[in-house]
């Protein structure tokens, strides 16, 4: 029986490999890059794929195009989680991203397809197209209970994003993302997600001020006492604009730089728009952090 008891790393060993669809994912060698599919029409960051066209079509394109830039991961989303979203239908949401993920299993057998969202019935329907890997962005709010659980039946690894519905912190902001994580993780291993299928996300840019996110960036080596691989998304977010004083469409380097940084940190992962760049700026920063460089050693996944 799984016990509901996180395990916290109290040394810098990397946690165990995960298995997520076709590949597995052997944490500490290199980072890998997850490219964001976006079958929405309202989009923060401008690249929804339902704005016109056909979506499948635009969608599978833009797959192709991602993982021939260097993506290791697909996460494929129906619903815009921007700040002042409208919150759709799971029958709507569901019908957005399972012709998506449905084509792009098919066309890309051996790419690990995730999926974004908040609501199980459309967490099993992602499955049932094809998808391998949960990704939640509300790990630490909501019922975690029943995506875990999701999860735990379909034998999948699961995301736990940290969120909240106000930016309202009692203690340091740092305090209290690690609290909440350790506490979502903990209630994912009791619904039966076994601890070596779990993934933390701090959640920038999600139920926290520019403030707090900065200060979550500052210190995001602390989350590897969680024990658990880290990934990390801040592609085009609000506060990277807010510091350059630049819109959407020009946030590229200041994305580069959280990425950097973050693999400086110990993050594995990296969620973002434009895959070439951060792909690059990920092998730079692996090369002189991990040590890694050669074509041959750069490799840290198996099918």
């Amino acid at each position: 029986m799984t016990s509901a008891r996180l395990t916290t790393a109290t040394d810098p060993a990397d946690p165990a490999p995960i298995r997520i669809g076709p590949t597995t994912f052997v944490w500490g060698v290199r980072t890998y890059v997850m490219g964001i599919l976006n079958v929405t029409p309202d989009s923060f960051s401008g690249d929804g794929l339902l704005a016109d066209g056909d979506p499948v079509e635009q969608a599978l394109a833009q797959a192709r195009r991602m993982v021939e830039e260097g993506a290791d991961i697909l996460d494929i989303g129906g619903e815009s989680t921007r700040p002042g979203h409208t919150e759709i239908e799971t029958t709507e949401e569901i019908a957005r991203v399972v012709p998506v993920i449905t084509a792009v299993a098919a066309a890309l057998p051996d790419v690990p397809i995730s999926v974004d969202t908040s609501k199980p019935e459309v967490a099993e329907a992602a499955l049932a197209a094809g998808a391998h890997l949960l990704n939640d962005v509300w790990g630490t709010g909501r019922d975690v209970g029943a995506m875990a659980t999701v999860a735990a039946a379909a034998g999948v690894p699961l995301i736990v994003m940290h969120n909240r519905a106000e930016a309202r912190y009692e203690r340091p902001v740092v305090t209290e993302v690690l609290a909440d994580l350790r506490a979502a993780l903990e209630r994912a291993i009791a619904a039966g997600v076994p601890e070596t299928n779990l993934i933390v996300d701090p959640g920038i840019g999600f139920g926290k001020t520019a403030d707090d996110n900065l200060a979550v960036l500052r210190h995001l080596g602390s989350l590897s006492r969680l024990g658990r691989p880290i990934l990390l998304g801040t592609s085009r977010k609000s506060t990277l604009g807010r510091i350059l004083d630049l819109p959407v469409e020009e946030r590229l380097e200041a994305t580069l730089a959280t990425t950097a940084l973050g693999i400086a940190a110990g993050v594995d992962i990296v969620r973002v728009h434009d895959v070439r760049p951060n792909v690059r700026a990920a092998r730079v920063s692996d090369a002189i952090v991990r040590g890694h460089w050669r074509a041959d050693a750069a490799e840290g996944s198996t099918p």
